[in-house]
């Protein structure tokens, strides 16, 4: 149990997307484009096809009849359904991020979450469930195929609530970058290298999705149950697991990483956690990274 409480849940900025227009990656181009060879890829690499995981909707092309679906069980989602299946555990996480985030950034405007399987028409063009999790600023939105939670688990990966939650805070938090200029920043400093800009948005969504985490179990309405070490851990082991030293083996060059080393992911989520404080969170202001 990681959710507390019972009851509806908020699902009015989530629904089922889909019909994405086939096979590729999202279009790069100028823009906004750009900025989405930096926060869409959250592997930093291209992972293939996404199937057979843990949803019970599969690969492929999605249909009407999919997005009708996903757009049910999506309304169906509850608090307690939340600690047993990963959609209604997206669309929790979602309106956990939204109450915390209101509270700690003046102005703060949610962005839309669409959960699709397959590919998925965006507005920052097509993509498909080999994209992973990512966030579209020219839309505001965050997408997510919850066939990629097994696909992490096989990387080496927790599939522990905890570590999927974090996979959504941390696309929450290119939303927050989006909003605060973070992300056209990051897209001037270029795309690769270890100092990069992609690696600084990169690190700075994971320091972001740890400050979720030490404010989503804090008062009386918090809707996370006070999180353990042992959850903490399952996220610190999903985070390494997706460093580009990680992915890339024996012989990773820094020099084309885009989302940072393993040791960086958990630090950055680290510092956010303990410190709660997204001031904590300038991976801007240092070459400490």
């Amino acid at each position: 149990m990681v959710f507390q409480g019972d009851g509806p849940l908020d699902t009015g900025s989530v629904s089922g997307g889909g019909g994405g227009g086939g096979v590729g990656r999202i279009a790069v181009g100028g823009g906004a484009g750009l900025i989405i060879t930096i926060v869409a890829l959250f592997f930093g690499i291209d992972t293939g096809s996404l199937t057979g995981g843990s949803s019970s909707y599969g690969g492929g092309t999605a249909n009407s009849r999919d997005v009708a679906e996903i757009n049910d069980h999506i309304r169906s989602c509850t608090i307690e359904k939340a600690n047993v299946d990963t959609i209604c555990r997206i669309v929790a996480t979602t309106n956990s991020l939204d109450d915390v985030w209101s509270d700690l950034m003046p102005g703060y405007t949610p962005p839309s979450t669409k959960i699709f399987t397959g590919s998925v028409s965006t507005g920052c063009g097509p993509a498909t469930s080999a994209t992973g999790p990512f966030y579209c600023p020219a839309d505001e939105t965050a997408y997510f195929d919850p066939t990629f939670f097994a696909q992490l688990e096989q990387m080496g990966g927790s599939d522990g609530p905890l570590a999927q939650e974090y996979v959504v805070a941390h696309e929450y938090g290119h939303h927050i970058e989006n909003l605060t200029g973070v992300l056209q920043r990051g897209n001037r400093m270029g795309s690769q290298g270890p100092r990069s800009g992609s690696v600084r948005v990169e690190l700075q969504a994971d320091c972001l999705a740890g400050v979720w985490a030490y404010h989503a179990d804090n008062g009386p309405d918090a809707m996370l149950e006070p999180l353990t070490s042992d959850q903490i851990d399952t996220v610190i082991q999903t985070a390494k697991a997706i460093g580009d030293d990680t992915i890339q083996g024996a012989n990773s060059n820094p020099e084309g990483w885009t989302h940072g080393s393993s040791e960086q992911r958990a630090r950055w989520f680290t510092i956010g956690y303990d410190s709660g404080d997204p001031r904590r969170c300038d991976t801007f202001a240092t070459n400490d990274l």
